[in-house]
């Protein structure tokens, strides 16, 4: 069940950034700010999970600290 809601919000979250950027280039001039300011914020995102996946001192961390 958990599976499943996360594969619908997924979907419309891609669906939602393809409907921001095709509105970014219905707007052209001024929607090529807005692009660059989406591919902006993806290559940080990509960044910060790829930091985060081979973090593995992290990991040791969350696994050994007592709760």
């Amino acid at each position: 069940m958990e599976i499943v809601a996360y594969v619908i919000l997924t979907i419309v979250a891609i669906c939602w950034l393809i409907a921001i950027v095709a509105g970014m280039i219905v707007a052209f001039p001024f929607g090529i700010i807005g692009l660059v300011v989406i591919i902006g914020f993806g290559l940080l995102f990509v960044k910060a999970l790829s930091d985060r996946l081979s973090s593995r001192k992290n990991d040791r961390y969350s696994k050994d600290v007592e709760k």
